[in-house]
């Protein structure tokens, strides 16, 4: 399969599969269902024990904030923090630096071998981190990207990626969302028609050109 580099070397971007989201018990923004949660968890485990076989690193991409003001600093989330029927109205809340929904769920993370990226403070994962430094320092040119949500992180992250010419890979069982599935569904056909390839993670273990050679 073509994904448009001569030589595929990936990185994988798990964002924000942390306590904040998937953790039913702690979130502030929680998935719907702790099966939608042990759904993506699961899938995305058993792809990432395959990529830490390839020998690629698996980035952990974490939403910590500081205070409020760097929160409320973006107007759009000002009006979600207002509206009680807001999916996001718990924004001001979220991942606050210390709490318990910024730690990286157990079962995708091996803190021996994976890298965190706790700087994140909006969708695009690029913005206000250290992240392109990282995989420019690493030769990497081809993006797995995972994570929630679907249709805010994942989307602004694909297309940040795809506009500084990364190849982007995106597995659709290992994202989700926290709103209406259709959003879901919507941020794949996004994907899919300008920005970069969606297949599940099964479909791409089975890629010959991603398979580590012998």
């Amino acid at each position: 399969m073509n994904f448009g580099v001569d030589k595929v070397k990936a990185a994988v971007i798990a964002i924000d599969l942390h306590r904040g989201h998937m953790d039913l018990s702690v979130a502030t923004m929680p998935v719907k269902t702790q099966a939608q949660a042990d759904r993506v968890l699961g899938n995305a485990a058993k792809l990432f024990a395959w990529c830490r076989e390839q020998n690629w690193p698996i980035i952990h991409l974490v939403t910590t904030y500081r205070d409020v003001p760097e929160i409320r600093s973006n107007p759009f989330w000002r009006t979600r923090a207002d509206d009680p029927h807001a999916t996001r109205k718990n924004v001001e809340r979220h991942n606050l630096q210390g709490s318990p929904g910024c730690t990286v769920m157990s079962q995708v993370i091996d803190p021996k071998k994976d890298w965190i990226v706790n700087t994140k403070k909006r969708y695009d994962c690029f913005v206000g981190t250290d992240l392109d430094f990282t995989l420019k320092a690493h030769g990497i040119n081809t993006l797995i990207i995972t994570g929630v949500n679907t249709n805010s992180c994942v989307l602004s992250t694909v297309a940040a990626a795809c506009s500084k010419d990364y190849a982007v890979i995106v597995p659709s069982d290992c994202v989700d969302t926290m709103d209406d599935p259709s959003l879901h569904d919507a941020a794949l056909l996004c994907i899919r028609t300008a920005l970069g390839f969606v297949m599940t993670s099964s479909e791409m273990m089975s890629v010959n050109e991603l398979k580590k050679s012998p």
